[in-house]
């Protein structure tokens, strides 16, 4: 630089080298038909060939989802079928439950009334085995009785003589 004092000075030489060569990879193939125009031709007849596959995929995809679609109708069928039946036997079952409740009412009242005359004839028989002594010796005594009456009225002499006691109840 002028008038200041600084300069440059070269120490050494710069020597300029060729670039390194490129890589390689696997290198180039020429194709039959050239160049740019070759790779576009493969590239669309790859694209040809993924779209041909993608729409036979698709299609299939279709046919899959169409009979899974039919299948669960046909479920779908069946299942309404079912709980039109099931709920057919709901309501005869509810019917032949609420029947049998109305026999259950029906036969525990006619339990109960025959449980309450079965006690009603039990205590009559009671009665009647309690009192059975004293209505026996009720009717010895009128019988004998009649005996005397009869020897009365047929010419006897019974000057009262009273041959037994015995103290009875009555109806107690």
């Amino acid at each position: 630089i002028a008038g200041t004092g600084i300069g440059f000075i070269q120490i050494q030489a710069h020597s300029v080298e060729a670039p390194p060569p490129a890589p390689e990879f696997g290198g180039h193939k020429k194709q039959k038909s050239g160049g740019v125009l070759g790779m576009i031709d493969m590239m669309v007849n790859d694209l040809k060939t993924e779209m041909n596959q993608a729409k036979l995929e698709e299609e299939d995809a279709q046919e899959d989802y169409e009979k899974l679609m039919q299948d669960s109708a046909d479920k779908r069928a069946a299942d309404s079928q079912t709980i039109s039946e099931k709920e057919g036997q709901l309501a005869e079952a509810d019917t032949d439950l609420a029947g049998a409740k109305d026999d259950k009412a029906a036969n525990s009242k006619t339990t109960h009334e025959t449980h309450e005359y079965e006690q009603d004839l039990h205590k009559s028989c009671d009665f009647l085995l309690e009192e059975y002594d004293n209505r026996k010796a009720g009717r010895d005594e009128e019988l004998e009785a009649l005996d005397k009456a009869k020897a009365v009225l047929s010419g006897a002499d019974v000057s009262l003589l009273q041959t037994r006691v015995q103290a009875r109840k009555f109806m107690a």
